[in-house]
């Protein structure tokens, strides 16, 4: 077995599995320990230095990181990462000296940004500080997109939207506001050097089946029903409400409904629990308000008399499973349930009306633009996506990081260089030794449980379309939350020259993840020889040079390890050391540009 190659930039990034997981590559183990102790604006600038809305993701990311933490693999849940990210926003200081300065000299490069949602707004936060002049058009009267309009107050109030968005609006950038763009081509005709289009995928997904057209005053589309109401256009709705899907956009739309008037909610879902794309937290907060989640049922037909909605009939299915896919189904009986009302969450499409089909812009055959997934350019040059408008539906994290992505390349293009250039990731490591038996972080292994969030009560709840739900972390739950992060970016960095194969390390470790062994063949069956056989392979073997004294080699399974340092602390000769890993995420304002040659427009 060859050695692990852990100059690879990668590989100490890589097993620090929540930044990995990450799209935007946050260092959630540093802004953790940040608010461990107490500095919460620190915390915030770590955040925002690659997600840019840590207030806003704060309460509604979808979490990538979560189910990658390792505590998940030694506990029974993850750290609460996205919860601890709002502790570090509601309890922050003034941050505007901290934030990046606009020169006041602009650069001569003009871009134009269609929707003001989170990729575009990524976009100018990376491109206003280094002298671009960027102009948002926006179909509504506020900025924000989905976050404004698909995600209800409840969750996410509009304060939290205003401020984080007003740190990026408020450095200059050209918001107009009620301003829709009805044609790509009078919009390149502008003369701006560069067009971003981050329009999200406005278009909610139709059922059409019988009786669709007859009660459709009282069918709804599920994100078109979220904005009427965000926007006060729509303040009521039947007694009983059927929604129809069980994604993220379902769940919103049920709990509205009991805000706005619904005294019996229903989410039909097609298939069994396992297979919803709903977050486990989202179906959670809807039953706790009381919502009725039905599964097996595939909605056939609209009943409608005499103009009336009555309510729907479903076919009832059981399927058959097999290594967690269904292999078989079928219709088992019909059923007909009331309602007054039909919200239909099943979908959401990209929409460019407005984009003319022969200006070099290619479209699949989903009539979705085909867009590079490096770079974010389009078939036409100068053109590029980022957010829904790319790839269809993802979510707030991933449209901040195609922002960013979108930036580097509309940076190199204006500048005459490759829109594929890009700086690789690097990663620095750092002693976090301060004693031969301290460290400069919290090592202990603490065994207490994720902590719950408070809410309001239910009675109190529903008073206000806009109460918030989530209280936030106390200060106890927070200070006891933040010890169950295990400092998965303090690496145990070994020195094989030092070691004399003492075994001190093998015997003191609590996880059982190092072994001194002769190795083997191949990484499965040396994956058996092992102390404690690594069976999950989708984490790393660290695999050290071979030993001086007898040629073997150290292997660590890096699936559950604790970062405990007591291999380190024991150690005779310290061939262990506690090291901290930064990764070095390159960002617009990192890719050096040549002096700007004049391009010919046409």
């Amino acid at each position: 077995m060859k050695p692990t190659e852990t100059g690879d930039s990668e590989y100490f990034h890589r097993v620090v599995d929540c930044q990995w997981a990450c799209p935007a590559h946050t260092d959630i183990p540093e802004y953790i320990r940040l608010i461990a102790q107490g500095r919460f604006t620190d915390a915030y600038m770590v955040n925002r230095e690659s997600n840019i809305f840590p207030g806003i993701l704060g309460r509604v990311c979808d979490r990538p990181c979560e189910p990658a933490c390792r505590r998940a693999r030694v506990d029974e849940k993850p750290v609460a990462i996205c919860r601890l990210k709002r502790v570090a926003a509601d309890h922050k200081d003034d941050i505007r000296e901290r934030l990046p300065k606009v020169p006041e000299k602009k650069n001569g490069k003009r871009i134009a940004l269609v929707g003001a949602g989170c990729a575009s707004l990524a976009v100018c936060n990376d491109l206003m500080p280094l002298g671009y002049e960027c102009t948002i058009f926006e179909r509504l009267s506020v900025p924000g997109g989905l976050m404004r309009y698909n995600i209800p107050a409840f969750r996410l109030p509009a304060e939290v939207l205003d401020e984080e968005i007003g740190y990026i609006i408020d450095m200059g950038v050209d918001l107009r506001l009620n301003a829709p763009v009805a044609s790509m081509k009078a919009l390149l005709d502008e003369g701006y050097d560069a067009v971003f289009v981050g329009s999200g995928a406005p278009k909610g997904k139709e059922l059409n089946l019988p009786g669709r057209e007859e009660g459709d005053a009282r069918i709804h589309i599920g994100i078109e029903w979220l904005e009427s109401v965000a926007f006060g256009h729509t303040k009521g709705i039947g007694e009983k409400v059927l929604i129809i899907g069980v994604g993220n956009t379902a769940m919103d739309c049920c709990r509205t409904s009991l805000r706005v008037g619904a005294e019996s909610v229903k989410v039909m879902a097609r298939k069994p629990r396992q297979f919803f794309k709903a977050s486990d937290w989202e179906l959670e907060d809807a039953e706790e308000e009381q919502v009725e989640i039905i599964i097996n049922h595939s909605p056939k037909e609209f009943v409608v008399e005499d103009g009336q909605l009555k309510g729907m009939v479903f076919e009832v299915m059981e399927y058959d499973i097999e290594d967690g896919r269904i292999t078989d189904s079928r219709v088992v009986e019909e059923t007909f349930i009331e309602a007054d009302d039909v919200i239909l969450a099943i979908g959401q499409e990209t929409a460019f009306p407005w984009i003319e089909r022969d200006i070099g812009i290619e479209f699949n055959e989903w009539d979705e633009p085909v867009v590079d997934r490096e770079t974010y350019q389009s078939t036409l040059s100068g053109v590029f996506f980022g957010g829904d408008a790319a790839f269809g539906p993802e979510n707030i994290i991933w449209a901040v990081e195609h922002g960013h992505q979108a930036a580097i390349s509309i940076h190199n293009f204006v500048h005459d260089k490759p829109v594929t250039e890009r700086l690789p990731r690097t990663v620095k490591l750092s002693t976090r030794k301060m004693g031969i038996h301290e460290w400069s972080y919290s090592n202990d292994f603490d065994p207490a449980a994720r902590r719950q969030m408070e809410h309001v009560p239910l009675a109190e709840r529903f008073r206000e379309i806009d109460t918030e739900v989530e209280l936030g972390f106390t200060a106890e739950q927070t200070a006891c939350e933040v010890e169950r992060c295990l400092n998965c970016d303090i690496q145990t960095v070994f020195f094989d020259k030092l070691c004399i194969e003492c075994d001190a390390c093998i015997d003191i470790c609590p996880t059982q993840c190092l072994t001194i062994t002769p190795g083997a063949d191949n990484e499965d069956a040396l994956r058996q020889e092992l102390t404690a056989p690594a069976e999950n392979t989708d984490q790393p073997l660290y695999i050290s040079e071979q030993l001086e004294q007898t040629g073997r080699l150290m292997v660590k399974d890096e699936n559950v390890c604790l970062h405990c340092g007591l291999c380190a602390e024991r150690c005779p000769t310290a061939a262990w050391d506690m090291q901290k890993s930064f990764v070095d995420i390159p960002y617009a304002r990192d890719h050096d540009v040549m002096p700007c040659r004049q391009r010919k427009t046409g």
